[in-house]
């Protein structure tokens, strides 16, 4: 059953289950990994496009279907190399089925289904946000609190920027999303303002250490809203109205502040809707995930705020929180090991590309959206 009908998923072994490939090729990366568990990553492949689209300050689709077509196959044979296992030791096929660009996730569905199919394997498709809730489960960056159910997650990447509460495996709700920009790509969009190049958040990110977050008043938008929605597209705009007061373009230490500033005002926003989440939910435990969960600043001011409350940080290390496969295994393993259990085969002789995707159900806290809010990706 699709996880974004909220449907319990049974037990299976953390480590020593039969060994599953899973496939990841929502957007720019190309991954694949080995499980033996919901916990036991055997290894994890990924072929990053960072550098194809670089030069265009941001994803170009089709390019980046057409990278997934040229690398996918030797992605595959590097997780298997890697798990120094072969196809004859596979047992099942986790797959992305999406959110993402059509063109990317078509790939990786293709060749998904024409593995399983040619070896009679049960084929599993994934939620890829669902896969971040289950970054941490295969690995847990040092500091970090140990993962468990129930937790609060706060999904931030260049593409999504949301809040779950996740009460068990596969029973989610929605509990607020960005109604316009995702955080990631207000990164992105503020690094290319200031001509600081594509990815914009590591940018940002190393030059805000040696900025003033005082030096600019940018807005935190949305947050005092009663809700736990977000939008970032405000934040993105006062940068702009900032730069056009600027005599020329910023440079050096007045560069720092700038970044500086903007960081800060994105990650108090986060910082606090997430905190306030947990406690209409009732939850301590607040797992960090997505490519902006690799920023120095946001993990370290969401543990130290979450403390003071008596809440405890999950977070993955940074290469889990971008997209990879690791995590796309470990959110389908428990189903594919019941249909490995069960002798079940090839069973998906059609599965759709899905690029919008909600996950779970949306929770009775959020409140219906004003008319005239554009409203977000669907995440």
């Amino acid at each position: 059953m699709p996880p974004n009908d909220s449907a319990p998923i049974a037990t299976a072994p953390e480590a020593g289950g039969p060994c599953i490939l899973a496939i990841e090729s929502s957007c720019d990366e190309t991954a694949a990994a080995v499980l033996d568990g919901t916990r036991s990553l055997r290894s994890n492949a990924v072929h990053s496009q960072i550098d194809i689209h670089a030069e265009f300050g941001g994803v170009v689709p089709e390019l980046a279907s057409r990278s997934h077509i040229l690398m996918i196959d030797r992605v595959v044979a590097r997780a298997l190399r890697e798990a120094n296992i072969t196809l004859d030791d596979i047992r099942g096929v986790a797959v992305t089925q999406g959110p993402g660009l059509m063109g990317s996730l078509l790939v990786g569905i293709e060749y998904a289904r024409a593995l399983a199919w040619a070896r009679n394997l049960p084929l599993a498709p994934v939620h890829h946000l669902e896969g971040h809730l289950y970054a941490p489960f295969v690995g847990l960056a040092e500091g970090s609190a140990e993962p468990g159910w129930p937790f609060v997650a706060l999904v931030v990447s260049g593409g999504h920027t949301a809040l779950y509460h996740a009460k068990s495996p596969g029973v989610y709700e929605e509990l607020g999303r960005t109604l316009d920009d995702a955080a990631g790509e207000a990164f992105d969009k503020v690094s290319k303002h200031v001509g600081l190049g594509y990815p914009g958040g590591a940018i940002i990110d190393k030059l805000s250490v040696q900025g003033d977050a005082e030096v600019f008043a940018f807005p935190r938008p949305m947050m005092r809203s009663k809700d736990f929605h977000f939008s970032f597209s405000g934040i993105k705009t006062s940068v702009a109205h900032a730069l056009e007061k600027e005599p020329t373009t910023p440079e050096g230490q007045r560069l720092n502040d700038l970044a500086a500033s903007f960081q800060r005002a994105v990650v108090e926003v986060l910082v606090h809707k997430t905190l306030r989440a947990a406690d209409a939910v009732h939850v301590d435990r607040i797992v960090l995930s997505g490519g902006v969960a690799s920023n120095k600043e946001l993990r370290r001011t969401l543990q130290i705020e979450a403390a003071k409350e008596g809440k405890t940080v999950v977070l993955p290390p940074p290469a889990l929180c971008t997209d990879n496969a690791a995590m796309i295994g470990a959110a389908g393993y428990a189903r594919l090991y019941q249909s490995i259990l069960a002798n079940e085969g090839f069973a998906q002789p059609h599965l759709a590309a899905r690029p919008s995707w909600p996950l779970g159900k949306r929770s009775p806290l959020q409140k219906p959206r004003q008319r005239g809010v554009r409203r977000g990706p669907k995440s």
